[in-house]
């Protein structure tokens, strides 16, 4: 086994998770990602916790999703489950990123509406999503395999006490901030952000962050007004959506298009009337990340790119009682900064990819 496994693990259950002796963890595994489950699951033992291992399986949500009649059940046995957890852990990596391509829309609607409640119960643990380098994933990024390997572990393992300070500063600008606005190609979009809570996502619980690797500052945007521009391609649920445009008017989506699968962009948008709202706002900023994936969980943190998400606004970000954007869906979707600026409050803080504070930042 790769070393570095090993040291993926005790960053996901010492910094990410703060597993504590005592703590019941519901640890799922994907397809291909069994050696960082026998990593995770050794410092899991040295450390006391009880595990309880799941399958996670996208060809085997296939089969069960293609023969269902459309009816779905609660899943009360699994609730049970999540309600017991202390801890929850995602070990991503299967063998076939698009597994859940043919899966029809509507059924795919009907299964996230049905098991609403079983995802914020999940939110209500210590949970942490992270993902094991596999031939799937390096093959979808374009890359070989050791390559892929190589550029997981420069974005997983490394100094988070440091990127978390340096985070810090921008979310001090957007939690003393009223509005954003970016520019670039096909996009002028402004946003409120008054009232709300910014989050240094520094890849642990401790900071509200649920995200192995992560290096972003995410807020819940409100009041959303113009036009985005998504030039990064992603596939989401097996389809491919590239050159995305959104259309907001009265912090609603009135109008979108796509260059490739704009059936399932629309699938999205009409899940529920939360879906057409953003949730969030996300600026990425983990430099270890260098190039496009194709995988929302790296290219969302790369240091030149901004990506807005439909549907579900995190509680975190929210003032003491008050309710945000609620959707069955959150689906992330990114613009590259590299040619293009962000402002707030009508001040320059990041131009053609470059923060304020970073060398070679233009006035």
């Amino acid at each position: 086994m790769d070393e570095r496994t090993h040291e993926h693990a005790e960053v996901l259950v010492d910094w990410s998770a703060r597993v504590e002796r005592g703590d019941d963890v519901v640890l799922s595994v994907a397809e291909g990602a069994h050696d960082l489950a026998v990593a995770v699951a050794e410092k899991l033992g040295e450390r006391g916790a009880n595990p309880l291992v799941t399958y996670d399986s996208d060809e085997v949500s296939r089969a069960y999703l293609r023969a269902h009649d459309g009816e779905f059940g609660t899943g009360e046995h699994e609730l049970a489950m999540m309600e017991s957890a202390d801890v929850y852990l995602r070990l991503g990596g299967g063998r076939n990123t698009s597994a859940l391509a043919d899966v029809p829309g509507e059924v795919r609607q009907g299964y996230a509406t049905a098991t609403a409640a079983l995802r914020e119960t999940r939110m209500d643990t210590d949970w942490v999503s992270t993902v094991h380098p596999t031939r799937s994933l390096a093959q979808q990024a374009g890359m070989a395999y050791e390559e892929y390997r190589d550029f997981v572990y420069d974005a997983i393992c490394r100094d988070w006490e440091a990127l978390a300070e340096e985070m810090a500063e921008m979310k001090e600008l957007l939690d003393a901030g009223s509005e954003v606005r970016i520019e670039k190609g096909g996009t002028d979009l402004t946003m409120s952000i008054e009232g709300r809570t910014a989050v240094n996502s520094a890849a642990s619980v401790a900071y509200d962050s649920h995200n192995l690797p992560s290096g972003e500052v995410f807020t819940a945007p409100h009041a959303t007004e113009g036009e985005v521009f998504f030039d990064v391609p992603m596939t989401i649920n097996g389809k491919r959506l590239q050159d995305v445009s959104l259309v907001f008017e009265g912090g609603e989506v009135v109008d979108f298009s796509a260059g490739t699968n704009e059936d399932e962009l629309e699938t999205i948008l009409d899940t529920d009337a939360g879906a057409r709202r953003l949730g969030e706002l996300g600026i990425g900023m983990n430099r270890g990340i260098d190039r496009f994936t194709d995988n929302v969980l790296f290219d969302e943190k790369m240091g030149d790119t901004v990506h807005l998400a439909v549907g579900r606004a995190y509680d975190a970000c929210l003032p003491e009682g008050e309710s945000g954007n609620d959707s069955a869906v959150h689906v992330d979707l990114i613009t590259d900064m590299s040619e293009g600026v962000m402002e707030i409050d009508g001040e320059v803080v990041q131009r053609n990819g470059v923060f304020r504070w970073e060398d070679g930042f233009e006035v």
